[in-house]
């Protein structure tokens, strides 16, 4: 079995992902349970569930640095990343849209159930609902181990928000923290956006985050989303 690349998250490069790092709240609470239960999973094969901006991607990340777990890559040999032990641990992100070939899915999740290693999902849709013709693809998939994630809180995303602002080097006043989640989308690629926006504009202005400057952010960003839709 051939080792793969590690994972590669589109994430900012001084972003921490490691497990200590991640902001926890109510709605990542099982999730992140999971991850610090690694390697001793109930079941081989753990998929996380949730909406769009609900934080799949940073979950699958804090495992694949814990576990030192590969993308699923068809074009590798089996698929896996292995380990020391000579098992395996991978990531399979986007599971419900991906276009991943269903048999090459059900060799890596028959491999897991076999005692091979250890796979973490992610998807926006539950088993049941996933498009996926192979019926024992289908199978593996409803014995996994599910794990739920709501759309991000208050009190979780201003936690966030004053995670990445810490993580760019950027003063953000917890009041306007506050104010913005008020007014902004209730995701964590909203809050990376605005975040980024923020540092960008101050850099450009040589001046710090002020609520004039956050209220212009959140005006474009507002105009953009309903352009694009």
């Amino acid at each position: 079995m051939r080792r793969t690349a590690q994972i590669p998250f589109d994430l900012p490069a001084t972003a921490s992902l490691a497990r200590d790092d991640l902001v926890s709240g109510e709605a990542n609470a099982l999730a992140l349970g999971a991850i610090d239960a690694w390697p001793d999973w109930p079941h081989p094969v753990v998929m996380v569930v949730g909406p769009p901006g609900a934080g799949k991607t940073h979950i699958a990340a804090a495992w694949a640095e814990r576990a030192g777990a590969a993308m699923f890559d068809p074009a590798s040999a089996n698929a896996a990343g292995e380990r020391s032990d000579g098992g395996f641990a991978v990531v399979v992100e986007d599971i419900d849209r991906t276009g991943y070939d269903e048999g090459e899915l059900f060799s890596l999740f028959n491999a897991a159930r076999l005692g091979g290693g250890s796979v973490l999902a992610t998807s926006r849709l539950m088993p049941a609902a996933l498009p996926i013709r192979l019926p024992d693809l289908l199978s593996r998939l409803r014995a996994a181990t599910i794990v739920e994630l709501a759309a991000p809180d208050e009190t979780l995303l201003f936690g966030v928000l004053m995670k990445l602002a810490a993580d760019r080097q950027v003063e953000l006043d917890p009041r306007l923290a506050t104010f913005a989640l008020s007014r902004m989308e209730r995701s964590f690629e909203a809050a990376a956006d605005l975040i980024g926006r923020l540092d960008r504009e101050a850099l450009a202005r040589k001046g710090p985050i002020t609520r004039s400057l956050l209220q212009s952010v959140l005006r474009q960003m507002e105009v953009e989303c309903d352009t694009a839709s």
